[in-house]
């Protein structure tokens, strides 16, 4: 039949497919796992320390939503199979219509589940902080960066996460001159973690009246934020605090005391600021979290046993090694230049459509 050529192969591709995501999980180790939390869930004394029970069934959840979804993958491409059995032998040519539907179900299923199992870095399941800050350029670069913090806003809308804004300064004329965001949502630090980098614009500059054609960068920062029982020591003569009045967009919701907080890390240059809470104490503590985060990420990335063994300025930023380019003008394109994954809607990109991006990275990095 000839309807049914297109599907051959399709049931063993989806098999395979399925064998390869299941290494990737470690089942056996996934399932003592699983077996071991729930022993643990079922001693008398497991919810004497809240905290921990807690932990305890996050984690066991986790291990059993990724063992059910494998097994019901399973069962769906069994369930395709018998389908295709039954049109090949009854000639049940309604049938084809299901056929084609469980196909397309099973395909993104998979992708999406393969997708997940890469994400199984020591923080990736974690919340993000998300930072921007234009480059040179002035106004162009300022409007660029708050062009980003536009289409991680509706990245993050679309995912169902909850964004604050713990530090932003606008610029009276056009655009911002840094922002910084926190993004809640399972997982959303192990899917962020991909846009790290210097992001480039070219476009006809709508603040040119010549109407010339401009190249503008930005960088974005994406660090993990923290579990309240991750904690490094930091000591207390390698910080500077500074305290300074928030800024936003005017009226009441401007503070008008000195309740923003700036720590600089002085043996790395790193700093960090928050200015979402009215309490200097609250803006203290969100701060001094996102530097420890940051100085977590810097010691893993140089190998380092201590936090004391890192020096160096770590707030510079790179021109020569952007990430991605948004070309506006003379044509439309968005290309990742790590993975060389391009597409050429640059509206449904800047709306917050960047999956294809963050995905195939993962996939790269892996």
């Amino acid at each position: 039949m000839l309807e049914l050529e297109k599907y051959n192969g399709v049931v063993d591709s989806f098999r395979k497919k399925l064998d390869e995501v299941g290494v990737s999980l470690d089942l056996p180790s996934l399932k003592k796992r699983l077996e071991e939390f729930e022993e643990k869930m079922s001693k008398s004394d497991f919810w004497d320390d809240n905290v921990k029970a807690q932990e305890i069934i996050q984690k066991s959840n986790e291990a059993k939503e990724k063992l059910d979804e494998y097994k019901n993958l399973s069962e769906e491409i069994d369930d395709l199979e018998v389908l295709l059995i039954l049109v090949e032998e009854e000639e049940e040519k309604n049938l084809l219509a299901d056929i084609e539907a469980k196909r397309k179900e099973i395909e993104n299923r998979l992708e999406e589940f393969r997708i997940k199992t890469l994400l199984n870095g020591d923080y990736d399941s974690n919340n993000a902080i998300l930072s921007i800050h234009p480059g040179a350029g002035g106004v162009e670069a300022q409007d660029w960066a708050e062009m980003l913090l536009r289409m991680y806003n509706r990245w993050a809308e679309r995912k169902g996460y909850k964004i604050s804004t713990l530090d932003i300064l606008p610029d009276t004329e056009a655009g911002i001159k840094s922002v910084t965001l926190s993004i809640e949502g399972k997982n959303a630090y192990g899917y962020l973690k991909s846009e790290k980098g210097v992001h480039r614009l070219v476009r006809i500059s709508p603040f040119d009246s010549s109407g010339r054609r401009h190249t503008s960068f930005a960088s974005v920062d994406v660090i993990p934020e923290l579990d309240d029982d991750v904690e490094i020591e930091i000591s207390n003569s390698d910080i500077r605090i500074d305290t300074y009045r928030a800024s936003g967009a005017g009226g009441q919701h401007v503070n008008t005391t000195d309740s923003a907080i700036r720590i600089t890390h002085i043996p790395t240059g790193v700093v960090v600021q928050c200015q979402n809470e009215r309490s200097q104490h609250s803006n203290k503590a969100t701060a001094m979290k996102m530097l420890q985060a940051k100085l977590i990420e810097i010691k893993e990335m140089e190998q380092k046993e201590k936090i004391e063994d890192i020096q160096g300025n770590y707030n510079q930023i790179a021109w020569g090694s952007q990430i991605r380019s948004y070309i506006f003008h003379p044509y439309n394109l968005v290309k990742d230049h790590r993975t060389n994954v391009e597409e050429g809607n640059t509206d449904k990109v800047m709306n917050g459509d960047i999956d294809k991006f963050i995905n195939e990275y993962l996939k790269y990095k892996k």
